[in-house]
């Protein structure tokens, strides 16, 4: 089991929990909220999932409230919020902070193993930017809906801008090449 796989986690329901669970899968590590204009990327992860769970595919959920107070709810009402709206099937654990000096132990481990986004981030910079946002540094995520690729080994492999949609060919190629491993 690596680091990454051994940190604590909690399910959305409160249930003890780690990526060490997934051993042996290939992990979609997605920072989610349910308010911000990339929410709809929720439909987009559970048809990836349901299309990629059998060949050995989890996405995991982290909802965040790091980025424009877009994730206000209770870990109950982030669950209510992803099953009615988007059907969502695919693991979701608690709210965590996903920035700065109080981030998870998860997500300073994925920051610190990719510490650039591949895809459109410049432009996503440019956006935030003209919204009158200071958007964050490299390592540090830009916005909800950042994307970690995790090996069946638990090595990190890859991350994607928040802009990369779940169907963008270069997020599924990369899914793709690493479920075929």
């Amino acid at each position: 089991m690596t680091d990454i796989q051994a940190i604590p986690l909690k399910t959305i329901g409160g249930k003890d929990a780690s990526l060490g669970d997934y051993a042996g899968k290939v992990v979609l590590a997605v920072n989610v909220a349910s308010k911000c204009g990339l929410t709809p990327q929720y439909e987009g992860l559970e048809d990836l999932y349901g299309e990629y769970r059998d060949k050995g595919l989890v996405v995991a959920g982290f909802p965040a409230n790091d980025f424009g107070a877009q994730e206000p709810g209770s870990n109950e009402d982030i669950a209510d919020f992803c099953t009615t709206n988007f059907g969502v099937d695919f693991p979701m654990f608690e709210k965590i902070v996903v920035t700065g000096p109080d981030k998870h132990p998860l997500y300073a481990a994925l920051t610190s193993a990719v510490p650039e986004a591949q895809g459109d981030v410049e432009s996503f910079r440019e956006r935030l930017s003209s919204y009158g946002m200071t958007p964050n540094p490299a390592p540090e995520l830009l916005w909800n809906f950042e994307k970690f690729l995790i090996a069946r080994d638990g090595a990190v492999v890859a991350r994607f801008a928040p802009s990369t949609t779940p169907d963008d060919p270069a997020l599924v190629a990369a899914i793709e090449a690493e479920l075929a491993k």
